[in-house]
């Protein structure tokens, strides 16, 4: 039985886990097909560093993570530059905040 990935959000320890994934993949096909730039606001816990993590692992070429699913990285691989602030810590006392 597959486990829910409750507070995960890497698309490779849920792949290699064995937690429930939901395929959305074809959903890349359809981004790359359009080729322009894309801004993603939407709330907190709707899949935003999911979905990035699926992309850099697509584009990374690890196809082992994408057997059984729609879509399939292709055998070239891509430079991925990742930044992930969620780990960055904000203090309020910074000299660039401005309280209101």
């Amino acid at each position: 039985m597959k486990k829910l990935p409750l507070g995960i959000q890497t698309f490779e320890k849920i792949r290699k886990g064995n937690f429930v994934y939901v395929d959305k993949t074809e959903y890349i096909s359809r981004l790359l097909q359009r080729g322009n730039y894309f801004f993603y606001a939407r709330p907190r816990r709707f899949g935003k560093s999911l979905l990035l993590s699926t992309l850099k692992a697509y584009f990374t070429g690890k196809q082992e993570l994408f057997s059984g699913l729609k879509v399939k990285p292709s055998e070239k691989r891509f430079p991925v530059v990742h930044l992930d602030y969620s780990t960055v810590e904000c203090k309020a006392e910074s000299k660039y905040f401005v309280n209101l």
